[in-house]
């Protein structure tokens, strides 16, 4: 199958990396508007299956030219474009599946499922880590149950070694992480959805040494549509973003103050827009974490078996040095590389815009983290 990326950003490197090694790949095309950044890719890859271009993903002709080339197509661009990529593959007939970010776009997405049922393809939105491979997770945890009761999901993707001024480096774009602290979060509460603040509910979570007690809070976007998808048949579910102790408080004020408000406000007179004022010196600030890990645990509780049993899955995933990938590189791009092979080998449900944990059989996804060296522990 011939595949494209779109965008050749940190994500985009570990999907690229991944899919040039699958035997049944001939090629995989990566374009981006940022040469340097194609040339940087050429130059690690090194792979004779990778072919760069450059282009806009806002131009839709240069786009749609690609696609019609390709079975499978990625998005690894800001989920902005998500909407209008989604119309794209569409259009040409290609499999697409992107990384996702917000819950509005894709509602929109999944707007569009009865024009591509009639064009016989498959569209998953939200293909990352969280959500994406915690979705899937999910929907195992829930087949193995005669009954749901509890869902609780907790990630976070941190510096081994945490240093101030808030014990954290970007680990993924500055963009998604404001959007996660400041957008509403949705939850199942008492077999209702409702809708919480972000940044609230601070839990104690312990994880193996050496990383101890750690803290987690509700973020928004982690969900995706499982809320929508286990209506009715879950009492409680939520998703919260794992720290160390005092981040969330740190971040709580940023917000209160109104730093990550998207409306511009006049100094000087001068527009400003806070939330832009605050990406930039995050990134300044904090730069990018190389050495990093992911903790996931992901709970399913329910009846089975005639007793109450708690289903647990865990990740404790490390940076690669060898590879130069970052334990959210990996547990991201590889968990979107798989659904776009899955998509291309027809081993996914539809046709159709499908979630995650409708349209990835769970069993066959767990089979392939092995194979990238991703331990999930199941225990129940």
């Amino acid at each position: 199958m011939k595949t494209l990326i779109l965008g050749s950003g940190m994500m985009a490197r570990a999907v690229a990396y991944d899919l040039v090694r699958q035997r049944d790949v001939p090629e995989v095309i990566v374009c981006d508007r940022e040469p340097g950044q194609l040339q940087a890719l050429c130059r690690w890859l090194k792979s004779p299956k990778l072919r760069i271009v450059r282009a806009d993903v806002t131009d839709r002709r240069a786009v749609r030219r690609l696609m019609e080339r390709c079975d499978v197509a990625v998005s690894c661009v800001p989920y902005f474009y998500n909407l209008s990529l989604t119309r794209l593959a569409i259009a040409t007939r290609t499999h697409f599946c992107d990384l996702g970010g917000n819950n509005g776009i894709v509602r929109r997405q999944l707007e569009l499922d009865c024009r591509a049922r009639r064009a016989n393809v498959t569209v998953v939105p939200d293909c990352g880590l969280a959500p994406g491979m915690t979705n899937i997770l999910v929907a195992d945890g829930v087949s193995r149950l005669d009954s749901t009761e509890v869902v609780r999901i907790r990630v976070g993707g941190l510096p081994q070694k945490p240093r101030p001024p808030f014990n954290y480096r970007l680990v993924f774009s500055a963009h998604g992480l404001i959007n996660e602290y400041s957008e509403p979060c949705l939850v199942i509460r008492n077999w209702r959805q409702s809708w919480v603040e972000p940044l609230t509910d601070v839990e104690a979570i312990d994880f193996p040494e050496p990383f101890g007690r750690l803290e987690a809070f509700n973020t928004s976007g982690g969900s995706s549509t499982l809320p929508e998808t286990l209506r009715g048949r879950v009492r409680s579910l939520d998703y919260k973003t794992v720290r160390y102790p005092g981040h969330c408080a740190q971040f709580r004020l940023l917000r209160e103050l109104g730093l990550m408000d998207s409306e511009p406000v006049t100094i000087n007179r001068r527009r400003v827009v806070p939330r832009e004022v605050l990406i930039y010196l995050l990134e300044r600030m904090l730069g990018f974490e190389q050495d990093d890990v992911v903790l996931l645990r992901v709970e399913v509780r329910g009846k089975g078996q005639g007793r109450v049993r708690t289903i647990r899955y865990e990740v404790i995933d490390y940076a690669e040095r060898r590879t130069g990938l970052t334990a959210m590189m990996r547990t991201t791009g590889f968990s979107a590389a798989i659904v776009a092979l899955m998509l291309g080998r027809g081993q996914a449900n539809g046709p159709g815009v499908l979630p995650n944990e409708r349209a990835i059989p769970p069993g066959l996804f767990i089979k392939e983290l092995p194979k990238r060296g991703i331990r999930l522990k199941i225990s129940a």
